[in-house]
């Protein structure tokens, strides 16, 4: 009888454990410190978007968690996207020397413009997909920092 008693409180507690880490999690929020270094010079403005799933990334506008552009006053640029829920996110970042909010590019598709995604994965013939280019925010700051390309 004694022994059942141990084992119930001990599940109860872990059980306990188990929920109270739960709910913590689900009331997180995280902060996410993104170093972009590679400009080529400080025309324009940096824009970066955070996406939270693979729909959409990394082009699609409406797809996005958040996004800011920023004007760029360093050659090693900091952005911060603040309020994010525990989980994987990815971003997609791109230096628009013209201001016009859009990755220009040529007549065979190549970036005209400086970019860049987080983990700076290889870029060969397509953009990466999110699994190449995922993060985890775990913790209340997480920083990454990105490279940006230029063909």
């Amino acid at each position: 009888m004694v022994k059942g008693l141990r084992v119930t409180m001990l599940l109860l507690a872990v059980v306990g454990n188990l929920a109270w880490s739960f709910s913590a999690k689900a009331n997180f929020n995280g902060k996410l410190t993104i170093k972009i270094d590679g400009l080529k010079n400080q025309e324009g403005q940096v824009c970066t978007s955070l996406f939270a799933s693979s729909q959409g990334f990394p082009s699609d506008r409406d797809r996005v968690l958040q996004k800011q552009c920023s004007k760029i006053t360093d050659i090693a640029l900091t952005i911060t996207f603040e309020n994010l829920k525990a989980g994987s996110y990815a971003v997609a970042v791109f230096h628009d020397q013209n201001n016009d909010r859009t990755l220009n590019i040529n007549g065979l598709g190549i970036p005209k413009e400086g970019f860049g995604f987080s983990s700076n994965p290889e870029i060969r013939t397509r953009a990466p997909k999110f699994s190449e280019a995922a993060f985890l925010v775990a913790g209340p700051n997480t920083n990454i920092q990105i490279q940006l390309k230029y063909f």
